[in-house]
């Protein structure tokens, strides 16, 4: 029998001789129940879209109905009233047991002692499973403090076959040399060939796969003692951002935000850098029908063309146990049921996502390959074959930093001279360094 299971019904048993188990107050261990004796476990999701509402919430009640020890109360919190509920309740020792959690959040969390460790209360096979470049995202030192449901990469690059066939383009480009001669081919007759990130706060966290791809590392690495943001490698960075944008080959404007990509499915450019997400966004506009159909991916290209270097990050969620629940192990039960156990739950999840979001398990991506539905998509196997495996895992350090490098980013971009910029950037890092006392409290990036 599983640990976590023996230490249920061992609290189970204890509890029930005692004769303690009452409605809707603290069990054995001080964990609250239900009124038929079960441990009642608070699960907190973040809202997203309305399929991922639906299908926790059909979860959920599987989960209720299969179990004899554990109920877990479900409880949906919009994006914009996360932040503030949440430390509300950890204020009022009123914590969920269990909570969605994004992989940036997982390192700073776990620093601050929130996250209970998953190794104490899952199976060790559940582990196992987890994707190799995924599995440091949620690890810290030799305890994993999240399980992870999914990833997105933050860029991939969509291009338009009708306009490539047109333009005499036979393939995606595979280096920043070809991106950028590709663009000045396609661009005419009231189209852009390209469209990426121009503000610094897109550019602050859409480039970290860029900035990776060209220097190896970001521009804080280590343990944070040093800056390296006069690395002459970014400047390479720079320069590919101002062809493009110098060379009026993209929007001259930031119409849109680059997660929202729009300026590609309204026809007004030809390849765009945007997340996997954007497959969902393009395909649900009616309006966006033709462009749709000749809608094709591929991974964005390396600055040398070496395919197996990073070009994106990879964002995504999690689920997460509170270190201070008192229903620990009836949390990580549901987690585990929910995400470690049965691939075909995760395959119908990822299923309903059109495929624009991938899983972290290796036999969820093989069960998911596996199927009809997703053997026919022409997108999921170049993500998950091409992209999501040299993906890295987003920064820990402070949104600070990337802003700084981003802002150097933005002025190289429009017109200003790229090694000043990224002096700026060194200096203003140093500075984050010094007065936010980073450094010896990095763990690479």
């Amino acid at each position: 029998m599983h640990k976590r299971n023996s230490r249920l019904m061992l609290a189970a048993v204890a509890a029930a001789a005692a004769g303690t188990l009452l409605a809707g107050c603290a069990g054995g261990g001080g964990a609250p129940t239900t009124e038929d004796g079960k441990t009642k476990v608070i699960f907190w999701q973040q809202q997203f879209e309305d399929y991922q509402q639906a299908w926790f919430k059909e979860q959920v009640k599987e989960f209720n109905a299969q179990s004899d020890d554990v109920e877990v109360e479900h409880l949906v919190v919009p994006a914009d009233t996360w932040d503030q509920k949440l430390k509300a309740a950890q204020a009022a020792g009123k914590a969920p047991d269990v909570k969605t959690t994004n992989y940036g959040n997982i390192k700073p969390m776990q620093a601050n002692g929130q996250l209970a460790d998953l190794t104490q209360l899952m199976d060790a096979s559940a582990f196992e499973d987890i994707a190799e470049n995924i599995e440091p995202f949620v690890t810290v030192d030799d305890g994993i403090y999240a399980y992870p449901l999914l990833v997105e990469p933050s860029t991939v690059l969509f291009y338009r076959a009708d306009l490539f066939e047109a333009a005499g383009i036979d393939a995606p480009a595979t280096s920043w040399d070809e991106l950028i001669e590709d663009a000045r081919t396609l661009t005419g007759d009231g189209v852009l060939g390209m469209n990426i990130a121009q503000t610094a706060p897109d550019l602050g966290w859409s480039s970290w796969g860029l900035q990776y791809n060209v220097a190896g590392d970001l521009p804080l690495r280590g343990d944070w003692s040093e800056a390296s943001a006069d690395d002459p490698a970014y400047e390479d960075l720079a320069a590919f951002y101002q062809t493009l944008y110098q060379e009026k080959l993209m929007p001259q404007e930031a119409t849109y935000p680059y997660a929202d990509c729009s300026f590609f499915g309204e026809g007004k450019v030809a390849m765009s850098a945007c997340g996997s997400w954007a497959l969902g966004q393009l395909s649900a506009n009616p309006d966006w029908a033709q462009v749709w159909e000749n809608t094709r991916v591929a991974p964005f290209p390396s600055h040398n063309g070496d395919a197996t270097l990073p070009t994106s990050t990879l964002g995504g969620w999690t689920l997460t146990v509170d270190s201070k629940s008192k229903a620990q192990e009836g949390a990580a039960e549901f987690v585990q049921w929910l995400l470690a156990d049965d691939t075909d739950r995760l395959v119908d999840f990822f299923t309903a996502t059109g495929f624009s979001k991938y899983p972290a398990r290796v036999s969820v991506t093989e069960a998911l390959a596996a199927t009809d539905e997703a053997s026919a998509n022409p997108f999921l196997a170049t993500i998950t074959e091409q992209i999501v495996p040299y993906a890295k895992a987003e920064p820990a350090y402070p949104w600070d930093v990337s802003l700084a490098f981003s802002t150097a980013i933005e002025k190289a971009m429009k017109g200003g001279d790229i090694p000043a910029a990224m002096q700026e950037a060194q200096v203003e890092i140093e500075d984050i360094i010094q007065k936010q006392k980073l450094a010896g409290t990095g763990s690479g990036s």
